[in-house]
Order: structure tokens, then C-alpha cells, then sequence
């Protein structure tokens, strides 16, 4: 892991428990997305937040420029596996307090880690498409979560997320990457269910939201002057198996999290720690 000015020992802990509004993980299985406000103190991010945006920076520096990137690349810079980067961003993503809430909001009784990512949302970075996150990953049930943290105070100028309510039930809804594609097609899908689109307000850092891998979320562009500063960690129950590779993206990401794994095989890797009721690497 590389080197940082903080010691991973002078970081918070994030060990101790949030407490969820009643009702929160009901609300969070009917819809397939909840918002959460002070996951992270301001204090917490604000030690935080140097650290993971100093990882970001070492590594975003081979980017095109923005005119000359498609839409994906447009969408945010994109840097994954942060915890395998830098031993202070691991104790964020490791860290029992998130951990904790997508055991709960799930139900599940053993979180393990997929992989973190920082997204960043330049200043002028275009929309992220309507799209699914679990047709990328080759996991075999859907009790799977992301949690969505913003580094900074955001305005719905940032490109906040936005959900489609309850289009986590039907599971994978198309062979779609991230692209105009997926924004086209899924876009009209939303329209003719109805589904309602929550989401796209106003968060402060440490604020986070928590959706299924099924469910269908789409990003506005960034139209402020201020990069949107967002950090992810997804999270799958232990007990799953490897999937039907029967996406593009599952193809990719099983020789990415699951090196030599074929479907049927258990969904476990060196890169995949137990991390609730307690980290295991």
C-alpha cells in the first residue's frame, strides 16, 4: 500500500454502531434505496478526505481531457480498490460502522467487501447513464449494496444521484453497460413503469445513500464550478456464489475480483475480507 502524511493510527476509528431510523431497512427493501444523513461526522471526512483524494490524484493522472473522453469517461474519474492502495483509505473502507448498516439494511448476518471506488464528478463532467451496477458483478443473489458518501457538501448542481424507486425487483433488466445506450433504454423503461425518481437533492459530507445492485440510478451532470467528491464501498452477503457470467460486465469483473473463479464456484477472493461482524482479511 502506498505511503501517506497521516498514520493510519491518528485516522477515526468508525467502529462505533449508527443508529437507523425505525423503519429504515423496510423502507430501504421496498424501494431499493434509502438516504442516510451523518453516516460520517464532519470531522470523521475531514480527516478522511485528504487521504482519499491524495490516492485519487496519484492515480487519475494518465486521464484524456475531459472534451475528449466518451460518455462514460465524461461521467467521473473512476479509481477502484482504493483500500489496496493506502492502509488509511483501507480503514474507511474496512470499517465496521458502514459495514454494520448494509448488514442490517440487507438482513444478511455477513457482509463481505466487493470493492470500494472514488468517483469524482469533475467540474463540467457530464451525466452518469441510467444503469444497473449488478450486471457487473458475477455474484449469484441479489443481496448486494453500495453505499454512496459524499467527500464535500453537494448541491443538486453536483450531479447528486437519483433512484428509480422499486426497479430493483425485477433483477437484470438488459445486457447494458454505463453509456448513451443504457440512459436511452432504460430511461424509457422508467417512464413506462412509472417508477418514481427520488434522490438529486442537496448532501452534506459524511451524508450517504445506500441502493441495491439491481436498482436502476442515473447522475445529473456537474454543472458547478466544484468537483463532486464521492466515495463508494459495495458490499455482497457471505455464503453467495460465482454467476452465470452471462453479462459483458460479469465477464470483466470475475477475472477483476475473482481471478481463475468459474460460475457455481464460492464468491470468495483474497480481495473479498469478511468485514461484518468482524474484518477478516
Amino acid at each position: 500500500m502506498g505511503t501517506m502524511s497521516t498514520p493510519p493510527s491518528a485516522l477515526p476509528d468508525l467502529t462505533s454502531d449508527y443508529s437507523l431510523p425505525a423503519g429504515a431497512a423496510a423502507s430501504y427493501r421496498k424501494d431499493g434505496h434509502l438516504a442516510l444523513r451523518g453516516v460520517a461526522s464532519p470531522a470523521e471526512v475531514a480527516a478522511y478526505r485528504p487521504v482519499i483524494t491524495g490516492v485519487v490524484d496519484e492515480y487519475r493522472g494518465g486521464l484524456k481531457k475531459l472534451e475528449d473522453r466518451d460518455t462514460y469517461g465524461k461521467a467521473f474519474v473512476q479509481i477502484g480498490n482504493l483500500w489496496k492502495k493506502n492502509q488509511g483509505v483501507a480503514k474507511f473502507t474496512l470499517a465496521r460502522r458502514f459495514a454494520g448498516i448494509a448488514a442490517a439494511l440487507m438482513g444478511v448476518p455477513r457482509v463481505r467487501l466487493y470493492h470500494d471506488q472514488a468517483l469524482f464528478k469533475e467540474a463540467g463532467g457530464g451525466i452518469t447513464p441510467w444503469h444497473q451496477d449488478q450486471y457487473y458483478w458475477p455474484l449469484d443473489r441479489p443481496d448486494t449494496i453500495t453505499m454512496w458518501m459524499p467527500l464535500v457538501n453537494l448541491t443538486p448542481e453536483m450531479g447528486v444521484m437519483k433512484f428509480a424507486s422499486k426497479s430493483h425487483a425485477g433483477g437484470l433488466l438488459g445486457n447494458l453497460a454505463i453509456s448513451d445506450k443504457s440512459e436511452e433504454a432504460y430511461d424509457k423503461f422508467v417512464t413506462e413503469k412509472g417508477f418514481p425518481v427520488a434522490g438529486g437533492l442537496a448532501m452534506a459530507a459524511g451524508d450517504a445513500t445506500f441502493h441495491t445492485g439491481w436498482t436502476l440510478h442515473r447522475a445529473p451532470p456537474n454543472s458547478s464550478g466544484t468537483e463532486r467528491q464521492v466515495m463508494t464501498i459495495i458490499w455482497y452477503a457471505d455464503g453467495m456464489k460465482i454467476s452465470e457470467l452471462d453479462t459483458d460486465g460479469r465477464k470483466n469483473d470475475v477475472a477483476y475480483i475473482f481471478p481463475g473463479g468459474k460460475p457455481g464456484d464460492p464468491a470468495v477472493s483474497a480481495d473479498t475480507p469478511l468485514v461484518w461482524p468482524e474484518y477478516r482479511p
